[in-house]
């Protein structure tokens, strides 16, 4: 049986172009702003930008669970994250996100199968 092992709580006003989130716990507080690049004045952080950094340490996390699995040390891993929002064919947006991930700790071809993994 699943159960629950961790649950993040937020809340925000206002909406990704003039708001304002925070977490429930006080650790995160944010002005939001639509960037520039999609007509807006910038001056503070945006969903993609919160989700780019979230994603990445998520990703790193899951490599680390399996190298313990493995009984393998990956030491630092660095990641650098782009989140990208692409129109679609229905006037909607599609994500994507790339990650450069670097395992100095590994060689260029072990690297390769524990991202994958």
């Amino acid at each position: 049986m699943s159960k629950v092992v961790y649950t993040a709580e937020a809340h925000v006003d206002g909406g990704r172009a003039d708001g304002h989130g925070r977490t429930s716990d006080g650790m995160l507080e944010v002005d939001l702003r639509l960037p520039s690049e999609m007509g807006g004045e910038g001056g503070g952080t945006n969903p993609e930008q919160l989700f780019a950094v979230g994603y990445a340490a998520c990703f790193e996390g899951a490599l680390g669970a399996v190298a313990r699995r493995e009984k393998s040390e990956l030491g630092q891993i660095s990641i650098d994250s782009k989140v990208s929002l692409i129109t679609s064919e229905d006037r909607g947006f599609n994500v994507a996100v790339e990650l450069d991930v670097t395992i100095p700790a590994l060689g260029s071809g072990s690297a390769g199968s524990s991202a994958a993994a």
